[in-house]
């Protein structure tokens, strides 16, 4: 598997520290992205954490998650979080070793009492000490934050910079990309006060599924009721041990708030996010527990647009670390078109310049250490739809609505409805039914089909 070898550089590890006003917790940074340009441990904010405990808790719960293998769990998986600074808020990001749960900690503004809040992304260093401090943090603790190394501290620090090179696969960056494509198309499907919340997520199984066992749950009243048949309703939840780290934040719990796609979309993943005082703890779960989110095929139709590059260069110089981004504003600033600015997006998703936070239905923008053109270019459907094109493997019939792809001897129809869907008569599409993205066929269909339009050629 394709792998980058990104590495880690901090001043010191981070540690809670004693300090006048009570205990200090000082988070690392790595190399990072501000408005400046590449800054090499960035500081984004220093001051007081309005509800330490849950705070506390909170990035225990995204640590975990960097730390864990919910699928093969004997394999390891160390991954440090990711922090963006977006202005008014701060954003704690992991992903798992198996790219089957994607965890955020949003702590809003109302949640930090400090100095400004900057504006840029980097990795944060979450050590075992460290870990150990957080879970003595007490909710009459004053705890002070800083992100970043301070300035006296950088020019009096004269021990060893703490340098490790850790291999990021291109999946983990898929998975990134993918999540906010699933996430933009989820819509609020439940939500639980705390003490019902409590006792729901407490009476999952936490060892594993069983055969058999409830594959599904249904809003009931204020809860939620196990099923094992998609009901009108229905919630997938396969792998509910994937969800054991929001058990960190339980005691301090307002609501659970459940998000899913919506009917006929195809997918089956969701999204749960706790409401904690003055911030949000979102676990986001792949449909399976043996399926990643790097394989999903959101990203592939973006991708396969002829525009998509050349809209994602002119979308990119208008994002700036904006906790909310508009694409009704963003078409207007651009003058492209909205679909053509959430194709935009999703290309800068591939890079990892975009998430989607599902509490305000819109997307963020944050800087991961990753070029567009990588996720691209190992894409094997994407990869195999080019070399359809190229081949001349595809037709279109009259009326545009159906193509045929011919390769060696076999034949494949895609036919394509008024709203753009594609349906195939390949293995893959009887198989997913579009629920893992257009198969290759579908893709190389598209390909053909734009530059059609675009340049008035035959068929």
């Amino acid at each position: 598997m394709t792998q980058a070898a990104h590495a880690y550089a901090y001043l010191r590890p981070s540690a809670v520290l004693d300090g006048a006003d009570g205990p200090r917790l000082a988070l690392e940074t790595s190399g990072g992205a501000t408005p400046l340009g590449a800054v090499a441990n960035p500081r984004f904010f220093a001051g007081f954490l309005a509800d330490p405990a849950p705070a506390a808790a909170g990035l225990l719960a995204v640590a975990d998650v960097a730390a864990a293998r919910y699928y093969q769990p004997r394999l390891r998986a160390s991954l440090d979080p990711v922090v963006t600074a977006n202005g008014d808020r701060l954003r704690f990001e992991s992903f798992s070793g198996c790219c089957g749960v994607y965890a955020r900690l949003d702590v809003l503004e109302a949640g930090l009492d400090g100095d400004d809040i900057g504006h840029g992304t980097t990795n944060v260093d979450v050590n075992n000490p460290l870990r150990e401090a957080l879970t003595r943090i007490g909710p009459a603790d004053p705890l002070h934050l800083a992100v970043g190394p301070d300035a006296l501290e950088v020019t009096t620090f004269d021990g060893p910079v703490v340098e490790r090179k850790v291999p990021l696969p291109e999946r983990w960056l898929r998975g990134f990309a993918e999540t906010q494509v699933t996430a933009a198309g989820f819509d609020l499907r439940a939500e639980l006060p705390a003490a019902e919340a409590v006792r729901f997520l407490r009476s999952l199984p936490r060892g594993g599924a069983r055969p058999g066992a409830p594959g599904w749950v249904v809003p009931a009243g204020r809860t939620l009721r196990p099923t094992t048949r998609p009901v009108p309703g229905a919630i997938r939840l396969l792998g509910p041990e994937r969800l054991a780290a929001l058990h960190r934040v339980l005691r301090h719990a307002l609501a659970l708030r459940v998000y899913g796609p919506v009917a006929g979309s195809g997918s089956e993943a969701s999204a749960w996010e706790v409401v904690l005082p003055g911030m949000r703890l979102t676990l986001t779960l792949s449909p399976d527990a043996s399926r990643g989110f790097s394989g999903e095929g959101g990203v592939l139709g973006a991708l396969a647009t002829g525009t998509a590059e050349q809209d994602a260069e002119l979308v990119g110089v208008l994002l700036a670390w904006e906790p909310r981004i508009d694409t009704a504003e963003l078409a207007e600033q651009s003058g492209l078109p909205p679909e053509r600015v959430r194709a935009a997006l999703t290309r800068l998703g591939t890079a990892g310049q975009i998430g989607y936070d599902t509490a305000e239905a819109a997307y963020f923008h944050r800087q991961l250490p990753y070029d567009a053109g990588r996720a691209e270019v190992h894409n094997p459907r994407l990869r195999a739809a080019r070399a359809l094109v190229a081949a001349g493997a595809v037709r279109l019939e009259e009326g545009g609505a159906l193509a045929t792809v011919t390769v060696d001897d076999h034949i494949q129809r895609v036919r394509t409805d008024a709203s753009g869907r594609a349906a195939c008569t390949c293995l893959w599409w009887a198989k997913y039914r579009g629920g893992r993205g257009p198969c290759k066929h579908a893709l190389a269909v598209g390909m053909v089909r734009e530059a059609h339009n675009g340049t008035g050629a035959g068929r």
